[in-house]
């Protein structure tokens, strides 16, 4: 199997490039990025495939002696893949559209702002106000005190 060598590389520029867009704060960026990263996959997935071949369309006469590769049919299945991933890419686009639109509807702009709640409660953990665990120390027996056995867990 021989891997086209423009074909893997243009399939690293868009998802590469898609990575960079996906980052931007703007949503309409940030969908180019992620119609950019879909459509590298689906040239990874057709790199992937092998070598291009004839049709993949099999007759009962030729069932016995297909091959599947150079000189025989295509693989059939990467190529469903992607055809599947693009209807997806084009659910994912339509949604993803409705938020901008909805976005720029409600405040001019198609930015995501920092949301102030996180940005209170990222204060907080660098003022160490906020302890670092979630969950209660069990190593000092008086600690235990208001516990719940494993007695009073299972009634």
């Amino acid at each position: 199997m021989t891997v086209n060598l423009t074909l893997a590389l243009l399939a690293g520029v868009l998802f590469g490039s898609g990575v960079v867009l996906l980052m931007a704060r703007s949503l309409v960026r940030a969908l180019l990025g992620v119609l950019l990263m879909s459509n590298g996959v689906n040239v990874v997935f057709l790199v992937a495939s092998g070598a291009p071949g004839r049709a993949p369309i099999v007759s009962k006469e030729s069932a016995a002696s297909v091959t599947i590769g150079a000189g025989g049919i295509s693989d059939p299945l990467p190529q469903a893949m992607v055809l599947t991933a693009i209807v997806i890419t084009l659910a994912v686009t339509a949604y993803c559209l409705a938020l901008a639109h909805r976005a720029w509807q409600l405040s001019s702009s198609d930015n995501v702002e920092d949301d102030p709640e996180d940005t209170r409660i990222g204060q907080l953990a660098e003022t160490n106000a906020v302890p670092d665990t979630d969950y209660q120390d069990t190593s000092d027996p008086h600690a235990l005190a208001d516990a719940v056995t494993d007695e009073e867990a299972h009634r």
